[in-house]
């Protein structure tokens, strides 16, 4: 389904996310969005957090105990 909405930019270059959009993927205060220069335009895409991908396996890490090898692993050149 395609949805076409409009948003005025400010003049400090701020757009609103409509609302419908921002529900429909998640979008809440703190997402970390990107932008993308795309040949149709510019392309806005959701930064999944690290929690969320985690997916499957959610049941078996424990994200602070992920974070902490992810850091020991990043302290031994290991990645």
């Amino acid at each position: 389904m395609k949805l076409d909405m409009d948003s005025q930019v400010t003049r400090k270059g701020q757009v609103t996310v409509p609302i419908e959009l921002r529900r429909k993927h998640g979008i809440k205060q703190g997402v970390i969005v990107t932008f993308e220069d795309s040949p149709s335009g510019i392309l806005l895409k959701v930064i999944p957090r690290f929690q969320d991908l985690i997916g499957a396996d959610a049941e078996k890490a424990d994200l602070k105990e992920t974070l902490k090898q992810l850091d020991k692993m990043r302290s031994e050149e290991r990645y």
